[in-house]
């Protein structure tokens, strides 16, 4: 299973050690977004720095909305079915978004693309807020199958 963590919170007064584990995870500034498999590896960067993302399990459909729209090349190249073929063994985006949500393939395992997603804040009412978590009415921490609706409003 793979999940997708978008970094909601800046970095003002943010400890080093939080700091250092959002660079790990490529999080570098507010909006970025990583997909990345679930593994406890992951799982505890994640809870970490529960406090600056949110996430959660991401669905084909979205995930091939995501990579078609905000996917980038190195060059800053859109990514389409030519770069797709050319770079790894599928034909198209929905066959290798199906492998990255099996688990089988990483998305940063792509050659020549860059492995975040740079989104504009979400339409239609921004986030809920950014110093609440999710079960409590604002946008942090952990929110399910629930975050393909916030990716659907940013992409």
């Amino acid at each position: 299973m793979t999940f997708a963590v978008i970094r909601v919170r800046g970095s003002l007064n943010i400890k080093p050690e939080i700091k250092e584990t959002l660079r790990l995870l490529r999080l570098n500034r507010v909006n970025h977004c990583v997909l990345l498999p679930q593994t406890p590896e992951y799982v505890g960067m994640v809870r970490k720095v529960k406090d600056y993302v949110t996430w959660g399990e991401v669905d084909q459909e979205i995930m091939e909305k995501l990579i078609g729209a905000r996917g980038r090349t190195e060059g800053d190249r859109p990514i389409d079915e030519k770069v797709i073929r050319e770079r790894s063994d599928f034909k198209n985006i929905k066959e290798m978004s199906s492998a990255i949500i099996e688990g089988s393939f990483q998305y940063s395992g792509l050659d020549g693309v860059k492995p975040i997603f740079r989104l504009p804040p979400p339409r239609k009412g921004g986030y809920e807020g950014i110093k609440r978590s999710f079960v409590n009415g604002g946008a942090l921490g952990y929110r399910g199958d629930k975050i393909n609706a916030l990716l659907d409003r940013m992409i």
